[in-house]
């Protein structure tokens, strides 16, 4: 893939990851979520799985048609690793800390993304023939 013709693709990638950015720098004071139970969970599964959906974007379309568990496998290792220096960083934020709960609805969100990229081929390939 040539990056200086397709460097576009890493736009939606990078804005998830500035906005997740910002809001887990957010201090645990300012941030007033509805009194719903483990809505912080749903919220970073949301999050992550927005997150994987662009950076499947990212990845190359000829790579991700020819090895498509390995696109999973990477989505979902690459939500783990930036929701790992995500809890890192809340550590240090007044009122925030680091939870593996939610290193694990982040990890959950990643799956998604890697489940409805191989149900959405899926479905590509049987509508094709």
């Amino acid at each position: 893939m040539d990056w200086r013709k397709n460097g576009y693709r890493l736009l939606p990638v990078t804005l998830v990851m500035g906005g997740i950015f910002y809001l887990s720098h957010q201090s645990g004071d300012s941030l007033s979520l509805p009194d719903i139970v483990n809505i912080d969970k749903f919220l970073h599964c949301l999050a992550y799985a927005v997150l994987g959906l662009a950076f499947l974007f990212a990845l190359p379309w000829p790579w991700r048609q020819r090895h498509p568990f390995l696109a999973g496998c990477s989505v979902i290792l690459f939500c783990l690793l930036y929701g790992a220096t995500d809890e890192f960083h809340q550590s240090f934020v007044p009122g925030r800390n680091c939870n593996g709960a939610d290193l694990i609805a982040d990890g959950v969100g990643g799956c998604l993304a890697a489940i409805a990229h191989g149900c959405w081929d899926h479905w590509r390939v049987r509508k094709q023939r």
